[in-house]
Parts: C-alpha cells; structure tokens; sequence
C-alpha cells in the first residue's frame, strides 16, 4: 500500500511535544514519525499512522528506527509479525557490553 495523498496524517501533537509539529515533513521524516507515535502517541494515533503509511511501509522502516522502549518494540513485533533481531535498536542493545559484571 502506497502513502495515502493527504500531506498530514490526522494525529494528535502528543507525541512532538518537543518539535514544531507544523515543520514535520511526514513523508521525508517517516521514520522519526513512526518513532515518535509508536513511542509516545494515543491508540488513535498508532491507528492514523498505520493507515496513513500502510502496514508493509512500516514494517520495512520501522526496523531502521534508533529507539524503542522495550514494550514499544515488543508490540511492534507482534502486530508487524517481525522478530526483536530484525530492529536494529535491539541488535545494537545485543551488542553492547555491561558497565561492569553482574
């Protein structure tokens, strides 16, 4: 499915309260959008943005994103039938090593 016309997806500011919601290019910046209404967004707005930019552009962006709380990104995987590897947030948490031993 392709990006809908509509420039804007209708979702709420909550997730942007630290942008300028009014300068978000939705189609240039669709990862941080993601990011931002799979992180911090209302239901609705993980609803708006499923429609907006389809399920299979999603699932092919989404793995690409730089954070993910831990329940985000189980969510994710279970509603885009991906696993936790295919997340690059979660293969550089893999990589990291300890502070110091446990």
């Amino acid at each position: 499915m392709e990006t809908n016309n509509q420039l804007k997806p209708n979702i709420s500011k909550i997730a942007f309260w630290d942008v300028n919601f009014n300068n978000i290019d939705f189609e240039g910046n669709s990862i941080f959008v993601m990011d931002k209404v799979f992180n911090y967004g209302i239901w609705s707005d993980i609803v708006e943005i499923l429609r907006f930019y389809g399920v299979e552009r999603i699932r092919k962006e989404i793995v690409q994103a730089p954070y993910f709380k831990n329940t985000t990104l189980s969510f994710l995987c279970v509603i885009l039938n991906l696993t936790e590897d295919d997340f690059i947030v979660y293969q550089r948490r893999q990589a990291r090593k300890p502070i110091w031993n446990q």
